[in-house]
């Protein structure tokens, strides 16, 4: 018996994929997504940055504070979720992540106080990764974002809650952004 053609056979349809909306600024940011990611092997997630024209279309009922003021994932349904209900939404993507989603749903004060306490923390952080994990972390991010969501990346003149122009100057510092704890 001859085995099938493949060229005969249809290639099944792409898996729709959870997008995360994540502050492409901040290097603690960066990392965790890259953990996700690198725990995704089925392509289930794809980055991408807050201030993008897609991130502003997905997430275009609410204000720029509310944007910035945590990480959004948006799944293949289109449900959104933020902060530390995000991780969870995040997980449920993951082939291994099913059973840490389900604690986490469990216990969705945890996951929330937990993700608030990073926030608050997420500068000094960020200062503790190292230099080659942020540029591993960026190719990482850099591979799973499609060049369409991506479009072109000019840099926000200012985050919200600060001075028009003001940039941080901190030498080294990558973000730009208008404060001297960016990460």
């Amino acid at each position: 018996m001859r085995a099938p053609d493949a060229a005969a056979t249809p290639p099944s349809p792409p898996r729709p994929r959870a997008t995360v909306i994540y502050d492409a600024g901040c290097g603690l940011c960066r990392c965790a997504l890259a953990l996700l990611l690198a725990a995704d092997r089925r392509g289930a997630l794809e980055p991408l940055a807050l201030g993008t024209a897609r991130a502003d279309e997905l997430l275009a009922d609410l204000s720029e504070q509310q944007r910035w003021a945590s990480w959004h994932v948006i799944d293949p349904a289109g449900r959104r979720t933020s902060a530390g209900a995000a991780l969870v939404a995040a997980l449920e993507q993951l082939a291994g992540g099913r059973l840490a989603a389900a604690l986490l749903r469990r216990a969705p004060d945890l996951s929330e106080r937990g993700y608030r306490w990073v926030a608050a923390h997420r500068s000094s952080l960020s200062r503790a990764v190292p230099a080659w994990a942020r540029r591993r972390t960026d190719a990482a991010i850099l591979r799973r974002t499609s060049p369409a969501a991506a479009g072109p990346q000019p840099a926000p003149a200012v985050k919200p809650g600060g001075a028009p122009g003001a940039r941080c100057g901190r030498p080294g510092a990558r973000c730009g952004w208008p404060s001297a704890r960016c990460g």
